[in-house]
C-alpha cells in the first residue's frame, strides 16, 4: 500500500526539519505513541498502539533515518511488531520545499502489513493509515506553528 499527500506549514523548512528529528515533538505527534526514545544519532524505538477495525495491538518497532538530503528531505524505513496482531513495515520519503514563510512537506509512504491485521482487508487497513497520518501531519503542523510562532 502506497500513501502520499502534501501539507503546508507555517513555518521555515529548517524549524520544520528540526521538529520532524525531534523525539518529543514526534511522541506528542504520533498517534497512540506512549514511548519513543532516540537510541543512535539517527535510530529510534517506539511503542504503539493502533486500533484497525476490530483488532487493537501495541506495536513495538524501530525506525532508522536516512539524512542525506538534509534539509530538503530525509527517508526513513521501519519495522512494528504487535504480537498476535500481526507486524507492520515500511518506509518513506519526505520533501520539505520553502514557499515563502511557509513549508510545503510531501511524503511517500509505503507499508507492507502481516498476520492478523492483513486479514482485515486492504480498503479498511487503507483507510485507517490515512485517518493515521492525517492527524499526526495535522498535529504535527500545529506543534511547529506554535513553536515557530513563539
Amino acid at each position: 500500500m502506497e500513501l502520499t499527500d502534501e501539507i503546508r506549514i507555517a513555518a521555515p523548512r529548517d524549524a520544520v526539519y528540526r521538529a520532524l528529528n525531534d523525539p518529543e515533538v514526534l511522541l506528542e505527534c504520533i498517534p497512540g505513541c506512549e514511548e519513543l526514545t532516540q537510541t543512535a544519532p539517527n535510530e529510534l524505538e517506539a511503542k504503539v498502539v493502533l486500533k484497525i477495525g476490530p483488532v487493537k495491538a501495541r506495536f513495538a518497532g524501530e525506525v532508522t533515518l536516512d539524512q542525506t538530503n538534509a534539509p530538503d528531505g530525509f527517508s526513513l524505513v521501519g519495522e512494528g511488531k504487535g504480537g498476535a496482531a500481526g507486524f507492520a513495515k515500511g518506509g518513506a520519503d519526505v520533501t520539505l520545499t520553502e514557499d515563502g514563510d511557509e513549508t510545503v512537506l510531501t511524503y511517500t509512504a509505503k507499508v507492507d502489513v502481516g498476520g492478523k491485521i492483513a486479514q482485515l482487508g486492504s480498503r479498511l487497513i487503507a483507510g485507517t493509515a490515512k485517518k493515521l497520518s492525517g492527524k499526526f501531519f495535522t498535529r504535527f503542523g500545529e506543534v511547529v506553528s506554535a513553536q515557530t510562532a513563539a
